[in-house]
Order: C-alpha cells, then sequence, then structure tokens
C-alpha cells in the first residue's frame, strides 16, 4: 500500500526479484534509461488518439489494469535503476522540487502550464 510501503522497501523488492533472476548483468544504468523510456512509452500508447471522455471511461474500466501494469513497468526501472546507482529518491525529488519552486513560483503561474521561461 501506498501508505505504508517506503521507496525503500520498494527498491528491495526490486533488488531481489532481480538477484533471484541473476538480471544485475543486464542493467547497465543505458538498458535501464532505455526500459524507463520504453514502459513510459507503453504508458503512453494507451492513451494515443483518446479523448478525455474516453481516457476517463480507460481508468474507470477495464483498461485500468492495464494502465497500473504499464506505470508499475516504469516504476520497476526507476526503482531499480536508482537502487542500482545510489540515487536517494526522495532527496532528490525534494531536491527538483525545490528548483521547481523557484522556476513556478505559485503566485505568478497558478492556473498556467507554460514553461518556466515563458513567465
Amino acid at each position: 500500500m501506498d501508505d505504508t510501503t517506503t521507496i525503500q522497501s520498494a527498491k528491495l523488492s526490486v533488488q531481489r526479484f532481480c538477484d533471484e533472476r541473476d538480471w544485475s548483468q543486464f542493467h547497465s544504468p543505458k538498458k535501464l534509461a532505455i526500459g524507463i523510456s520504453t514502459e513510459a512509452n507503453e504508458l503512453l500508447a494507451l492513451f494515443r488518439f483518446k479523448t478525455e471522455d474516453q481516457i476517463q471511461e480507460m481508468l474507470h474500466g477495464e483498461k485500468r489494469v492495464e494502465i497500473e501494469d504499464e506505470l508499475s513497468d516504469a516504476l520497476f526501472f526507476i526503482l531499480r535503476f536508482a537502487q542500482m546507482n545510489g540515487i536517494d529518491l526522495d532527496e532528490a525529488l525534494r531536491r527538483k522540487i525545490a528548483k521547481n519552486e523557484e522556476r513556478y513560483p505559485a503566485a505568478l503561474v497558478r492556473g498556467k502550464n507554460g514553461k518556466y521561461d515563458e513567465y
């Protein structure tokens, strides 16, 4: 459950899974980055040419499990990349949010979706 699982325990689950299969030999940073991109694109492909109403139907219907599977595949590769390369995802995320808070001050960008250099 999201409210009880830590990032560290998720990383360890992925590591255990991969170690049992002797997959570290296949998990270079480049190959894991390719895996992240591939899985993210498989998620994206599910939404291609869909209207917002169709997407909502997918999220609440039979396609939800397929969406969850693709999202989980991307997360698997993200966790594995971080685990194999000593990246603290919580620290990295907090640092990135702090950068984005400077780039996108809430008072300036509220309700807008432009890039930071457009403000």
